[in-house]
């Protein structure tokens, strides 16, 4: 564990979930993965176009669109919908598709293997505070059995705009009735968890479990409240035994 200034003890704390409380890079990869053999068995319109056009449509949907970058479902449609139509497809039958394809890649995203010490951990402080999960992301903390430690779960698109904006960290803040900074934001990523922690007076926690060095950090302009490796780290913060 690292300090970077004075931490005074938190009376709530908030959590990223994807690449914090699990790992999300191979549940990400299976599930893009499962569209691309869903689309191959059920649309043979799509056979030969490779992935590089798919991720190019992917860019351009939201270069047109940039609020589709705050809603990870609604842009997984509107890639599907669009890219469809492109190869021939009516409205109606390219949103259809477009519908079965996301429930497709949903269920898969939310296979998600939590480690035992997750749920350890967050069983311990959910006895000492209010945590509340901030996400970017789409997955269903009740399947893949988080719900029970969480207060409240604000997701990005839902509930308003992606983290760093300041939308999700207001409705933590007013939902937990604390004012931001007595909040410890604790997530992996140095600018939409740690910058938009402090950015929003939340304190922040910088989870760092790939050892990476924050002065050799390209995505670095904030500096944490704090930087921990391990989950576990959390509880002496909150005056619990590790």
């Amino acid at each position: 564990m690292q300090f970077y200034c004075r931490l005074p003890a938190p009376k709530a704390l908030t959590f990223d979930l994807d690449d914090t409380l699990y790992d999300n890079r191979p549940v990400i990869r299976r599930a893009e993965q499962a569209m691309h053999d869903w689309l191959a068995e059920h649309h043979p319109a799509t056979h030969g176009v490779g992935r590089g056009r798919w991720l190019s449509l992917k860019l351009a949907l939201a270069k047109a669109d940039p609020y589709l970058r705050h809603d990870v479902t609604l842009w997984r449609f509107e890639l599907l919908k669009i890219g469809l139509m492109q190869l021939g497809y009516s409205l109606a039958a390219a949103q259809s598709a477009a519908r079965d394809g996301v429930e497709v890649v949903l269920e898969v995203r939310n296979r998600v293997d939590v480690p035992q010490e997750t749920h350890r951990v967050m069983s311990q402080l959910a006895k000492q505070l209010p945590l509340v999960a901030i996400t970017n992301g789409n997955v269903d903390i009740e399947k893949i059995g988080l719900g029970q430690y969480f207060d409240a779960v604000l997701m990005a698109g839902r509930d308003g705009l992606a983290k760093p904006e300041p939308g999700l960290f207001a409705k933590a803040a007013s939902h937990l009735a604390l004012a931001p900074q007595d909040i410890l934001h604790v997530g992996d990523h140095l600018v939409t968890d740690v910058g938009g922690a402090k950015r929003n007076g939340f304190r922040a926690c910088w989870y760092n479990d790939q050892q990476r060095q924050l002065r050799s950090e390209p995505r670095a302009k904030w500096l944490p409240d704090v930087e921990i490796g391990q989950l576990s780290q959390l509880l002496p913060l909150v005056g619990e035994q590790p």
